[in-house]
């Protein structure tokens, strides 16, 4: 009997982050790395040229974050199984990723079996939920409520996060490529819906929740 080789498509946009998972898929007979992409861009291009069983997208990249292509992804390609592998915690981003149709989240530190089962899981068609995130998951259905960063956008989300780490307006422009005045209705916005006053304050929401 032939076994299906579960082709995946890796995309990171650093090489090295690359090299691991690549290392750490080809302990397995039957997954092979058939296409690396840096950035959202090339990662549409080859979804385009190619068929693949499994991406493998991580969050923080230049241009389109993981969570745009994820989007973009559903969308070319419906029935291509979205893992997304990030350095951030579950608390983050897990919850928001699966609701746009990922098969699953894991971090960076997971180890080779787990990320192993979790592409076999994710290209027979299922999803690859840790435990700690099922309990979220269950708690939000039982009506538990949402933590108050989850209720921000995914841009206001970025945002967020550098402010808290102690960036100023303008290095924050920068990075996220926005102009200083769309930095400060962010700013403002992100304020209004967590029900803070000050930069401090986000910040220490941030240290307690385990977002920076």
């Amino acid at each position: 009997m032939t076994t299906h080789t579960i082709k995946v498509l890796l995309v990171d946009d650093h090489a090295i982050a690359r090299n691991g998972v690549r290392l750490m898929l080809g302990t397995a007979d039957d997954i092979e790395v058939a296409g690396e992409a840096a950035n959202a861009q090339e990662a549409m291009l080859l979804v385009q040229a190619d068929e693949f069983d499994v991406a493998l997208v991580d969050i923080t990249m230049p241009g389109k974050n993981g969570l745009d292509l994820l989007r973009a992804l559903r969308l070319e390609r419906p029935k291509l199984a979205v893992l997304i592998l990030s350095t951030y915690a579950e608390d983050i981003y897990a919850v928001r990723a699966l609701k746009l149709g990922a098969a699953g989240y894991l971090t960076k530190d997971a180890p080779t079996g787990v990320l192993v089962a979790a592409v076999r899981k994710a290209a027979a068609g299922g999803k690859h939920v840790s435990p700690a995130l099922l309990e979220k998951l269950a708690s939000l259905i039982g009506g538990g409520g949402m933590a108050t960063h989850e209720n921000l956008s995914n841009r206001e989300l970025e945002v967020f996060k550098l402010i808290a780490a102690g960036e100023s307006l303008v290095q924050v422009g920068k990075t996220l490529h926005l102009s200083p005045n769309t930095v400060t209705t962010y700013r403002a916005r992100i304020l209004e819906k967590m029900g803070m006053g000050s930069n401090a304050e986000l910040t220490r929401y941030a240290l307690e929740n385990g977002i920076i």
